[in-house]
């Protein structure tokens, strides 16, 4: 047969291929936090039984180089991981490199040969060339070198038996040597891909929503009643802050129109003074640019923002993008708005339900013109200090939209954060993160179950979490769930501690903490509802009643600051009870992924019937704390102060009545 060269392949001598983090179709760049310990994945195998090594070549975006060694997850699929911190802001590149790993190789067909008496002096031998290939590596230290060279000779020296040849096959000092500096071959270097890493606040926070209207509102001598201000509300600010809420996020403060003004309720005929759905936006008085006069001047909400930041605050600010049908744009824009056949402005619907007060703005008009418009308001918030922005009903705008105005304010401002009200199905909810927003409202709220919740709960911590990041709020203005209105208080503190708890990012929606739960019949939303009137609170005489869940939220925040493993959202892991109400996972922090560098581990046990009392096994991996099976440890119950020894199998004893969720700080083997 003639000669023939070798042919070009796709594959290379190590294939390494399924890398990650990664974007489902590979046209986005996956992302992550400013100090979240981001998974770096891949598959890399070889012929045959020789063993191989994965590095991880990193760079950051301001040049920094450094390698990281996979390990293999030995879960029979070929797949390597390490988890890496990544602190530094920007666009960092990635790579892996797989490679023959010489040392490996014979370390493993050493250890099992010369214990067998099978060609030990060969195995000997070949160690011995290995570790002086390796001695003559002038990069490693001269005392590293000095030890190889060593053992390249006792290796070689009949007076040193299989035994202690044994010992040094299997020394630990030279296997580190190896693990550090390989002695490598067959390199295949993978493909450079990015990893876009985005602020903390981007993925983590503790979110409240209030209404600014209503913060300081007073009912009149007269009935009517007087809308609260930015000036009012500025002194709710200290309570927020005391809860442990670092985000606070308004809805829309701009003019409401007048024609087709919502009442109360929803009603199709408000009554004189009824203030409407502030997202009915536009009068008047101006759109999305201007404040509502009633609740001051645009220099007092400037002066509101700096309060909030002075209590360690960011606001956050609604996008609602449609319009009422007296805002500026009809008559200025007609051409964003769809004209039906009868010459009228056709309203927002989501059948059966219909927005009287609302137009929905038509992106297929005059694209350039509303994404003009819309990137000058988005400008205008941020210059008057606002750098997240809650986006109202996303999924009903076009998908490249959003992709184009993120895209462009991110080239302007990085620290921006857009928050997607994506109440939608999976996959528009999906894209839009794959698109650019970095937080997204999930399907948390009606996960309720224990099966729903391990369900949910795995699905966010994998490999969704390359591009998606849920923000787990328990309510909305819209959203008083059949859980909330029957499961009376103890419902409400056990969605609270889930949240806080699976999650790094959480909301909870005024009067949330008062425990309101009396539905608007017919509907999943409270009576009375704030979107259509002033709601008036008495916060503090709640809490000194000893009647508001405010104090529990505070102590969750508390402990959500004090373990970095609650301000990560990969590494939760759902553990087994026997007992269909009882959810049981687990967060955890190795040592070095941590700020202080020590290992941090919560433990979550949930009653997630808020009717009864229950008491069951549940049964745990105590191996991903680094626990032996069987091994005690002591555990903390950070909301009782309680402590107990626990071990892979517990009892447990959970009254909805009482405390009904233990959050235990695994203090490590005894």
């Amino acid at each position: 047969m003639p000669w023939q060269r070798e042919c070009d392949t796709a594959t290379p001598r190590i294939p390494v291929i399924l890398p990650g983090p990664s974007v489902p179709g590979g046209r986005f760049a996956p992302t992550a936090f400013a100090g979240e310990a981001v998974p770096f994945r891949v598959t890399a195998f070889r012929e045959g039984h020789d063993r191989i090594g994965v590095h991880l070549r990193l760079t950051s975006p301001s040049g920094g180089e450094s390698l990281h060694r996979l390990a293999p997850l030995d879960d029979g699929f070929d797949r390597w991981r390490v988890d890496v911190v990544l602190l530094e802001q920007g666009n960092w590149s990635f790579r892996f490199e797989a490679f023959g790993d010489d040392y490996a190789t014979w370390q493993h067909a050493a250890d099992l040969k010369i214990a067998a008496g099978v060609d030990a002096a060969l195995m000997r031998e070949m160690g011995a060339r290995l570790f002086e290939r390796a001695a003559g590596e002038t990069t490693r230290p001269a005392a590293e070198r000095r030890t190889l060279t060593g053992a390249a000779a006792a290796l070689r020296d009949d007076h040193v038996d299989d035994a202690a040849a044994l010992g040094i096959v299997r020394d630990p000092a030279i296997a580190g040597f190896f693990a550090s500096r390989p002695v490598a071959s067959l390199m295949t270097v993978g493909e450079t891909l990015t990893l876009r890493v985005e602020r903390e606040r981007a993925g983590v926070g503790a979110w409240y929503e209030f209404f600014p209207r209503s913060e300081g509102a007073r009912r009149l001598r007269d009935g009517s009643v007087k809308s609260g201000t930015f000036r009012t509300a500025a002194k709710r600010l200290p309570a927020v802050a005391g809860m442990g809420f670092d985000v606070l996020y308004l809805p829309p403060i701009h003019p409401i129109g007048r024609i087709n003004r919502k009442g109360r309720n929803n009603t199709l005929d408000p009554l004189p003074g009824d203030p409407g759905s502030p997202w009915a936006i536009g009068s008047a008085e101006g759109g999305h640019d201007a404040v509502h006069p009633d609740l001051g001047t645009l220099a007092d909400f400037r002066a509101f923002v700096r309060a909030a930041r002075a209590e360690g605050i960011e606001v956050a600010l609604d996008l609602a993008l449609q319009a009422a049908p007296d805002h500026p744009w009809v008559t200025s824009h007609p051409e964003w708005f769809t004209t039906l056949p009868d010459g009228t402005i056709a309203f927002a619907e989501n059948p059966p339900k219909k927005y009287q007060d609302i137009y929905p703005v038509n992106f297929d008009n005059d694209p350039a013109g509303i994404r003009a418009e819309v990137l000058r308001i988005v400008r205008h918030w941020i210059a008057q200090g606002v750098k997240i922005f809650r986006v109202d009903n996303p999924h009903t705008k076009p998908l490249q939209f959003w992709e184009w105005l993120i895209a462009t304010v991110e080239a302007e401002s990085p620290d921006v954060v857009f928050l997607a009200e994506a109440f939608t199905r999976p996959s528009p909810l999906h894209a839009l993160a794959m698109a650019g927003f970095q937080q997204s409202y999930s399907y948390f709220t009606w996960r309720n179950t224990k099966a729903e919740l391990e369900e949910f709960l795995t699905s966010i911590a994998g490999d969704s979490a390359d591009y998606l990041r849920p923000n787990l709020f328990v309510n909305t203005p819209d959203i008083l769930t059949e859980y909330l209105q029957y499961g009376g208080r103890p419902a409400y503190k056990i969605r609270a501690a889930i949240a806080a708890t699976a999650g790094p990012s959480y909301g909870v929606y005024a009067g949330f903490e008062l425990y309101e739960n009396v539905a608007r019949p017919g509907s999943e939303e409270n009576i009375d509802n704030e979107k259509y009137e002033y709601k008036t609170r008495d916060w503090a005489g709640a809490e000194a009643a000893g009647d508001s869940l405010a104090p529990y939220l505070r102590r969750l925040n508390e402990i959500r600051r004090d373990h970095p493993s609650l301000r990560q959202l990969r590494n939760l892991s759902v553990h087994w009870s026997d007992d269909d109400a009882i959810l049981v996972y687990s967060k955890h922090l190795d040592t070095g992924l941590t700020p202080d560098g020590r290992a941090d581990t919560i433990l979550v046990v949930a009653n997630v019937d808020p009717h009864s009392v229950r008491q069951t096994m549940i049964h745990l991996d105590t191996r991903l704390w680094g626990v032996r099976p069987g091994e005690p440890y002591d555990v903390e119950d950070l909301i009782t102060g309680a402590r107990w020894t626990w071990s892979d199998h517990n009892f447990v004893r959970l009254d909805a009545f009482s405390e009904p969720v233990h959050i235990l700080h695994v203090k490590g083997p005894r």
